[in-house]
């Protein structure tokens, strides 16, 4: 089982995006969910609840990058059929 790692909440910045889910410090309550990015009001959030940090199984991601997982085992379509 991979462990949660904890980040700073001065790494969430306006646009940044995670390839997991990322959660308060309780560890069950999502805060972003994955391949989402930041907006200012979830800075704002941050600050005026005072958290001192986020966690996450992910890492930090382009968001043009991010393919949800359900996705990744697909397989192309070759050539679609005329009706």
């Amino acid at each position: 089982m991979i462990e949660m790692e904890k980040i700073d909440v001065n790494r969430i910045r306006i646009g940044v995006c995670f390839s997991e889910p990322v959660y308060f410090e309780d560890g069950k309550n999502m805060f972003l969910a994955a391949g989402k990015t930041a907006k200012p009001y979830h800075i704002a959030a941050l600050r005026q609840w005072k958290i001192p940090y986020l966690l996450t199984k992910g890492k930090e991601i382009d968001p043009s990058e991010y393919v949800p997982s359900h996705f990744s085992d697909a397989n192309p379509i070759e050539e679609i059929e005329e009706l």
